[in-house]
């Protein structure tokens, strides 16, 4: 018997009863991540502790919670064996390893194969059929070196502190801030966070991760800190009042051609908390899938690209694709 695997506002299992990142509360649900995309107010979830626990602080109510260490199996109900992988994109991250009668299916959510200051290192199992996210599934998206862009974005702070103007780093309060402080902050410049950021950062340092010293935005004492902020269209208010400021966003679509014109700042750091082309290709190399579903992103040029290279995939989630049997 094949697996049956289906897309709507997240996949669904229907052969051992769960949902996978779904986007609509269902009555289970398994949470690779804490990012607001990949959570709903779920009935029942199946999670890391860190995922869990940040969870709690971006969904409302209650619900029943089975927390999983990495690597640990769990019988779950429906005659199935699931463990959680390291994913490798932020803090808790987690891949979904199913083992059941249709054979084994490793769903990856958000993965990252490249180290990450604020993240466990990704490992991916291996697995008869793959559920994979592709957001940089093109070619063109090879991002430089770690230790370049490390380096280019600590020279872009110093160079703004030696002018007299404040450091202003856009980049999601969940993850990205989190390894742009790693990033900054162990090069001894002192940061400030914005609100949600810090809020979210806490939560990272009581869940036991270590990271340089940080303090909370302050509008009168800006003055000589790296400012890390989410991402503010137009730059109004609340960034209004930092003057002088020179801005930068770190994202991996900086390896767009006219990234820092379209998110109006001053300069744009390729960091991602994404695999780019070659990790993706080689995920699928370790997990030695018999057949590929891809998903987000460039998910129908990189399901060609693996067909064009001999391994079945397809692309799920478009094209008003609803169900998918296979």
């Amino acid at each position: 018997m094949p697996w049956d695997v289906r897309f709507q506002q997240g996949i669904h299992l229907p052969q051992v009863g769960w949902w996978l990142d779904a986007q609509r509360a269902r009555p289970r649900a398994f949470v690779s991540h804490a990012h607001s995309d990949h959570v709903a107010p779920h009935r029942e979830i199946l999670a890391t502790r860190e995922t869990a626990s940040l969870m709690r602080l971006r969904v409302g109510g209650r619900r029943q919670e089975t927390v999983l260490d990495y690597d640990t199996p769990w019988q779950s109900d429906f005659g199935c064996e699931v463990r959680l992988y390291p994913a490798g994109h932020i803090f808790g991250s987690a891949m979904f390893h199913v083992t059941a009668e249709p054979g084994t299916l490793l769903y990856t959510g958000d993965f990252k194969l490249r180290p990450s200051l604020a993240a466990e290192p990704c490992a991916a199992p291996r697995a008869d059929v793959l559920i994979m996210e592709t957001t940089f599934g093109l070619p063109r998206y090879v991002f430089p070196p770690a230790e370049e862009i490390e380096r280019d974005l600590v020279a872009f702070c110093r160079q703004a502190l030696a002018d007299g103007v404040t450091p202003v780093l856009f980049a999601y309060s969940l993850g990205k801030t989190q390894e742009l402080l790693q990033i900054v902050g162990r090069a001894g410049l002192p940061v400030m966070l914005q609100a949600q950021g810090y809020k979210l950062t806490r939560r990272y340092a009581e869940l036991g991760m270590e990271l340089p010293s940080f303090s909370l935005f302050d509008e009168r004492a800006h003055a000589g800190h790296v400012v890390i902020s989410p991402p503010m269209p137009g730059h109004n208010p609340p960034l209004s009042w930092i003057h002088p400021k020179r801005t930068a966003v770190a994202t991996g679509w900086a390896m767009d051609s006219g990234a820092t014109y379209r998110h109006g700042c001053d300069a744009a750091f390729p960091l991602s908390d994404h695999a780019d082309f070659p990790d993706l290709l080689r995920l699928v190399e370790q997990v030695q899938p018999r057949l590929v579903f891809t998903l987000h992103g460039f998910a129908r040029e990189f399901a060609a690209t693996l067909r064009a290279r001999g391994v079945e995939a397809w692309a799920i989630g478009q094209n008003n694709q609803l169900e998918l049997s296979i």
